[in-house]
């Protein structure tokens, strides 16, 4: 594969970081440091993670560290503005999946922000049918959209949610070529607006997750909000650290069922489509190196320590700290691996 400008402009970034003398301790730090996340809500997935990680930092170093859900555009302008490292950003792959799917004002943050140690993942990401669907499997929607049937998706599209749709009609396209235009998107909002869309008989697959989902795969068949799980996206590697009991009533031997390579969405001839949900951090290019430095060694002294990982686990993430070189690495590598499939297949 050709080198990407993306690609030359973090190296270039990531040698001058490297370059300059380095000082990590906490006096390098301001007293105060707003950490601005890619979402508006204070009880989804963002702000828990996002929590959980400024309240170590904040203890280790001894600042004050708030967590500020401004949404994901108006926490890359906060970042933008602040190179003083007052303000810092924490989101998820939304970040470069905005860009490659061309929403309008998304920055490459690979040329326009400094990337930094990756978090924890969020392995709940998850597709659901009704309980009362005909499709039982990947393979039944896969062979409806061969035979010319219509399949619904409800999305928000642009992100997290859109991957798996487009791993859907890449897969249906590697069957059969043409029939991936039998899976359509249905746009919606948020959870909600999803579990909505498939209750008012308007998508007969939806997005969702193990957290916001698995209450609804308990319903009695015949309740009309009941739902069953078709495919969890995450890697089976992710989902074997989950505690075993699970979520709910779904235990870490049910999801697995749902997850590759017991469910197989193809991603090319070799390899099944897989998708970790990864939250991880972000600085203005400008923010003095020592500055970023400190956080991502006190990271790495936190992660050592242990504590952190019992909380993530508790709320049902995986911790998966990377120290900013190896994190920069493998998003970049997510990031190529996606544009592969989005470029050839973005709706119209």
């Amino acid at each position: 594969m050709n080198i990407s400008r993306r690609t030359l402009l973090t190296a270039a970034s990531t040698v001058a970081l490297l370059a300059q003398p380095m000082a990590a301790a906490a006096q390098d730090l301001p007293r105060n440091v707003r950490m601005v996340i890619g979402s508006s809500s204070t009880g989804g997935d963002t702000y828990q993670n996002a929590s959980i990680l400024a309240d170590a930092l904040s203890d280790h170093l001894g600042v004050n560290i708030r967590v500020d859900p401004v949404g994901a555009s108006e926490a890359f302008k906060a970042l933008a503005r602040d190179s003083r490292g007052t303000t810092i950003m924490m989101h998820h792959d939304q970040s470069y999946l905005q860009e490659l799917y061309g929403v309008e004002g998304s920055p490459d943050i690979f040329a326009e922000t400094i990337v930094g140690p990756t978090i924890s993942v969020n392995p709940g990401n998850a597709y659901l049918v009704p309980a009362d669907s005909p499709y039982e499997s990947m393979e039944d929607i896969l062979a409806a959209a061969e035979a010319g049937e219509r399949v619904r998706v409800a999305i928000q599209p642009g992100g997290v949610s859109e991957i798996g749709f487009t791993a859907m009609r890449n897969a249906a396209r590697m069957r059969a070529p043409g029939s991936e235009e039998n899976i359509v998107a249905v746009n919606t909002g948020d959870q909600a607006d999803k579990n909505q869309a498939m209750w008012d008989d308007l998508a007969d697959v939806i997005n969702g997750s193990i957290q916001a989902n698995e209450q609804f795969t308990q319903m009695p068949p015949d309740d009309p909000t009941a739902m069953r799980f078709i495919w969890i996206t995450a890697t089976p590697e992710t989902l074997n650290q989950a505690p075993e009991e699970g979520l709910g009533e779904t235990t870490r031997e049910d999801m697995l069922t749902f997850a590759a390579p017991a469910v197989s969405v193809p991603m090319t001839d070799e390899e099944d489509f897989t998708f970790d949900k990864e939250f991880f951090l972000m600085f203005n290019p400008d923010t003095d190196p020592a500055i970023i430095e400190t956080i991502d060694t006190a990271m790495e002294e936190i992660y050592a320590e242990g504590e952190i990982q019992d909380r993530f686990l508790s709320s049902f993430f995986t911790p998966d700290y990377r120290p900013m070189a190896e994190a920069q690495e493998h998003l970049q590598s997510k990031n190529d691996d996606y544009e592969t499939i989005i470029s050839d297949l973005k709706p119209e």
